[in-house]
């Protein structure tokens, strides 16, 4: 039978991952329906929450505590977006959660619905015991696009008399604890050249050919960072990476071409500020490969705009808080991640202590057949069950 090994709690956990799993939250559509199912979840047990939409009115965060208002308490955060499925090749549907030999596979069901289900199945725990502490619940949007739509929760939250008091976010770690993950910028460079007839190529300017200078520069920065540091031996790539991931450009072969496009990031250690990679980039871009451009076509040049940025996390693995999580999983480990999370936000606009844990693993996220284990389900139940028992007055 389907869920047979599952704990009541478990197979309550399972039936919302299965509701939240079922909403298509894709980033480029929007998650209303699913927050309002959260909304309206948490009212069934007389929790209010508060909803904080982006400008369009189609996409919201939640916020909701359960519990004490006069004092600090653990704030348990994740993102309700999802990376699209297109091109993937999915056995299944993947916005139905399907049961196969312990594993529910569907498109976030690790990251991170699981996490999400596994809290909303706590609330009737949360809600009937007397809490020392209270527990907050911070659910966002569009987390995968670059930790957008969580800034407008913070807005509100860093005005808040009393914020919480730490923060655990949910991503897929195995429940191992995770102190720390680089920071990102994202960037994209417009190159405008100069078109003509490609029998007269030395009379235009090949947008290609400068945006791929550029490219090897970039790549030339990232060896630099290779072969240079800073390193950091707790991560699986120990220092600051960049990477050119899209390009685009030119309309036919006979024709010079007058654009193209490409995004770049930059995967920066905490200690590190990628502003002066970023100005390097630039200069270069100005004081080499413009001043070329400009001999044939004073119009021509490059552009950069920003796409998306978040600061690295790095959290004290000596402070009292990593010991406590530590203790609620029985299990002194604690390491670094390659992938980011909206933890270095929370921890730089809020002030507060945050670590990274949650069912799941971050190897099955993002691919098609993406899936969580019941027995990461139950290893991420079992914490939060232990958390909540520590909250309460004995």
């Amino acid at each position: 039978m389907p869920f047979s090994a599952a704990s009541e709690k478990d197979s309550k956990a399972i039936g919302l991952l299965k509701t939240l799993v079922g909403f298509d939250t894709t980033s480029y559509n929007s998650n209303l329906g699913l927050i309002e199912f959260i909304q309206s979840y948490l009212s069934s047990y007389d929790i209010d929450s508060t909803l904080i939409h982006d400008e369009s009115g189609k996409k919201a965060n939640l916020y909701a505590t359960i519990g004490r208002t006069d004092i600090g308490g653990v704030m348990l955060s994740g993102h309700t977006d999802v990376v699209p499925v297109a091109s993937q090749d999915w056995g299944t549907d993947p916005f139905s959660l399907i049961e196969s030999d312990g594993k529910f596979y569907g498109r976030g069901s690790a990251d991170m619905k699981g996490f999400i289900a596994l809290v909303l199945s706590r609330v009737p725990e949360m809600v009937s015991s007397e809490l020392t502490k209270p527990i907050h619940l911070a659910f966002s949007y569009d987390e995968e696009i670059g930790c957008v739509g969580v800034q407008r929760m913070l807005d509100l939250l860093e005005h808040q008399h009393i914020k919480p008091s730490c923060c655990i976010i949910g991503e897929p770690t195995g429940m191992e604890v995770v102190i720390g993950h680089k920071g990102k910028h994202a960037t994209r460079v417009k190159v405008r050249g100069h078109a003509c007839h490609s029998g007269q190529s030395p009379l235009g300017v090949n947008a290609i050919d400068f945006a791929s200078e550029l490219i090897v520069y970039i790549r030339k920065l990232a060896h630099e960072k290779a072969q240079n540091g800073p390193f950091d031996k707790d991560y699986e790539v120990p220092y600051t990476t960049l990477h050119t991931g899209v390009i685009g450009g030119g309309t036919a072969l006979n024709i010079v071409p007058n654009s193209c496009q490409f995004d770049f990031e930059i995967r920066h250690l905490y200690e590190e500020d990628p502003q002066h990679l970023l100005d390097q980039i630039e200069n270069f871009a100005r004081d080499h490969l413009e001043n070329e451009m400009h001999l044939i076509d004073s119009d021509t040049g490059f552009n950069f705009e920003t796409l998306a940025t978040y600061p690295g996390l790095l959290t004290d693995p000596g402070i009292e808080f990593v010991a406590y999580v530590k203790g609620l999983l029985d299990n002194n480990a604690h390491s670094k991640v390659i992938f980011g999370s909206e933890g270095g936000l929370f921890q730089k606009r809020l002030g507060i202590p945050t670590l990274v844990c949650g069912p799941g693993n971050i190897d099955q996220a993002h691919k098609a057949n993406e899936y969580i284990s019941l027995e990461q389900l139950k290893k991420g139940g079992n914490f939060l069950d232990h958390l909540l028992e520590s909250l309460v007055l004995s």
